[in-house]
């Protein structure tokens, strides 16, 4: 039972911050650029990924937790984990680094300059966030699917 409880809280943080980013990348972020002048796309946005990047901070500690924990049940309760157990792991723990790459520098950095109205600056750190959130989707597409498909392959 309690492998149970932590994989369904794995697939509930996997969701919300893969589920997030879909959101984000293809739906909200091409939205407000549809919309918005830069002087108020770029407050918004910074904004949006604030209360965004609160909740997958959540997610991703929730997925690292329950991810180690399921391991560590697998390993002493009978054989080494299939191979693409680890590879999934190791795709979670790039996918988790490149988002703390994104919350600690590249945030904060369109967070001060939005505040100083420095508008060519956000914009580029806005970009820069959207090419990481767009590999980190990938990443998280293909760990599902190696999810889905690993005991198959």
């Amino acid at each position: 039972m309690l492998y149970d409880i932590l994989r369904s809280l794995h697939v509930l943080a996997i969701i919300v911050w893969v589920g997030g980013m879909v959101l984000m990348h293809f739906i909200v972020r091409p939205t407000v650029a549809e919309l918005l002048e830069p002087p108020q796309r770029l407050p918004l946005m910074a904004r949006l990924l604030g209360r965004f990047f609160a909740w997958v901070t959540v997610a991703v500690v929730v997925v690292l937790v329950t991810g180690v924990a399921m391991m560590r049940l697998i390993e002493t309760g009978g054989p080494t984990p299939a191979v693409y157990l680890h590879v999934m792991m190791g795709i979670g723990i790039v996918m988790a680094l490149i988002f703390g790459w994104i919350r600690l520098s590249e945030y904060p950095r369109l967070r001060h300059a939005v505040s100083t109205a420095a508008l060519p600056v956000a914009a580029a750190s806005l970009s820069r966030i959207r090419r990481l959130v767009a590999l980190n989707l990938a990443l998280g597409v293909l760990t599902t699917l190696i999810a889905m498909l690993g005991r198959s392959l």
